[in-house]
């Protein structure tokens, strides 16, 4: 349950910091960023939303349908790739250093890993209950 609270709460600021970051770069980076390094800062943002949701959806579901095991690995996957993914897109944005954007893609893939460990929950749930 712990778990649980953890995860309900990271999604909740991961969220709540989404939504900053998306009105920092509307209203403060608009006009100081050439338009590539604010379109990547503006997808960092939204793929950190996504997560965000993610993260509250599965820790709200755990407890009912899923593996609980499968389901902390996808939502540590996703807070790994919240970081390195969009962190990256951030960094990358506001320093102009270009070569952040190689970690973009470690991240991405912890984005996937989380999505397949959350898809592997019920069905090793199911395999436990027969």
């Amino acid at each position: 349950m712990e778990r649980q609270r953890f995860f309900w709460m990271t999604a909740c600021l991961w969220g709540g910091l989404s939504v900053a970051l998306g009105a920092f770069a509307a209203h403060g980076l608009r006009d100081r960023l050439e338009p590539g390094l604010l379109n990547a800062f503006e997808v960092g943002v939204r793929y950190q939303m996504y997560h965000a949701l993610a993260l509250l959806a599965a820790s709200a579901g755990s407890a009912a349908c899923l593996n609980s095991r499968f389901t902390s690995a996808a939502c540590w996957a996703w807070n790994i790739g919240i970081l390195l993914f969009s962190g990256s897109l951030y960094m990358m944005a506001l320093t102009g250093v270009r070569w952040l954007g190689a970690i973009t893609p470690i991240g991405g893939v912890s984005f996937m890993a989380g999505w397949a460990l959350l898809f592997l929950a019920p069905i090793k749930r199911r395999s436990e209950s027969e």
